[in-house]
């Protein structure tokens, strides 16, 4: 069973999102694509599969529109769902890395993928090399001098928000023939397209933002390439990280209204990121939205309808500060992940990025991420001066 799309993103991604894999069901006309909440298909006689189907972790009729679903959206050949955004990077490393292979890794990203790629595929012989990737300069020292299989960028990236330049790092690696993966889950395909950009691969956590109401985990293999899909599929199939029906009935059913959710993320972040930067107990704010921001520029020509709704902050008053700070806010889950239509808060340090502690890695111990949701504002805001005011008492 394939699970393609050639159609090219010739339509807006609010128009695409919504109607995309998501033809009328041929039996009773429902325009949303039914839950086949099935392991197993009867086949037409031996070896007579009815549409392609025989068993649900090679092929679900509800998994295969959300991934026709979603490679329309990015304008995109082809797109695999997997069971989670780690298992989606899993998979597209074991199905085209071999013991001997090298990453070029970026030196912000989030804990789970470098301690997937440090304590798991190193010890299997990939090596795994961290720079700073959004300097231009290191990345091209860096290609001049060894050969590598991945340049892997998370733009923004996770926790600090730094911005890489994909055209420019897509046109250094190709030069080198190193290919390059875009982990677009704090963007999402409504405001920024690596492929487009000259990526070779899109990896998504689709738990996040794609989905967008925090009650499934899965995540997504998107590109143009065929040789890259056909491996990643393979590979998805044999060892079976699939995810199941019900999570992507609900992925198709959070992915229809990404673009408006994240147009009211992105406006309420902004908002949040202004008002921390005029409060007197924060050192600094990292979000792209700012024109103060180091990364604005590249990311206003990369980025197209706003900067996303991830905001992160330093404290001046330290790392016990930053605890009580995320543990006082009432709105503010104190949570781990992000993207859902609800506002969470989170201490990375010792939560998300607790991996990375001691490493090129290690993220500010006064660090605390924002993941601001669609709520009013106001009242956002007026959470985070009652957080503040607690925490200075």
């Amino acid at each position: 069973m394939t699970n393609t799309s050639h159609t090219s993103r010739n339509r807006s991604i609010a128009t695409a999102a919504i109607h995309a894999g998501q033809e009328p069901d041929p039996t009773t006309g429902a325009v949303v694509v039914p839950l086949y909440q099935t392991s197993t298909f009867k086949q037409d006689g031996v070896g007579g599969r009815r549409n392609g189907y025989e068993y649900s972790r090679s092929g679900n009729p509800t998994r295969n529109a959300f991934d026709a679903q979603l490679a329309a959206v990015e304008g995109a050949k082809y797109a695999a769902s997997l069971s989670s955004g780690l298992a989606a990077i899993d998979v597209l490393l074991r199905s085209t890395l071999t013991p001997g292979s090298s990453v070029l890794l970026g030196n912000d990203v989030y804990g789970g993928t470098y301690r997937l790629m440090h304590q798991v595929f190193a010890l299997w012989g990939v090596t795994v090399d961290v720079i700073d990737i959004t300097d231009q300069a290191a990345v091209s020292e860096a290609l001049a001098g060894k050969a590598y299989d991945y340049i892997w960028v998370e733009t923004p990236s996770n926790p600090l928000l730094r911005v890489t330049d994909i055209a420019f790092t897509a046109a250094a690696a190709h030069a080198h023939g190193t290919k390059v993966v875009v982990d677009n889950t704090f963007a999402s395909p409504a405001l920024q397209h690596p492929l487009d950009d000259g990526a070779d691969v899109v990896v998504y956590s689709t738990t996040k933002y794609i989905g967008g109401h925090s009650d499934l985990v899965g995540g997504a293999i998107v590109t143009n390439d065929a040789d890259i899909y056909e491996k990643v599929t393979f590979l998805q199939n044999a060892a079976g990280a699939v995810p199941g029906p019900f999570d992507s009935w609900l992925a198709i059913r959070g992915l229809k209204t990404l673009d408006v959710r994240v147009q009211r993320h992105s406006a309420n972040a902004l908002a949040i990121a202004q008002y921390l930067e005029a409060n007197p107990a924060i050192d600094r704010v990292y979000y792209p939205g700012l024109e103060s921001d180091e990364g604005h520029e590249i990311a206003a020509r990369q980025m197209h309808g706003g900067f996303g709704g991830v905001v992160s902050a330093t404290l001046k008053t330290g790392e016990q500060s930053a605890k009580d700070f995320v543990g006082a806010t009432k709105i503010f889950a104190l949570a781990e992940s992000l993207g859902g239509v609800e506002s969470l808060i989170e201490h990375p340090a010792a939560m998300t990025h607790s991996s990375v502690a001691g490493t090129a890695l290690a993220v500010p111990s006064n660090l605390v991420r924002l993941s601001v949701g669609i709520e009013n504002v106001e009242d956002l805001i007026a959470d985070l001066d009652q957080a503040f005011a607690a925490v200075a008492k």
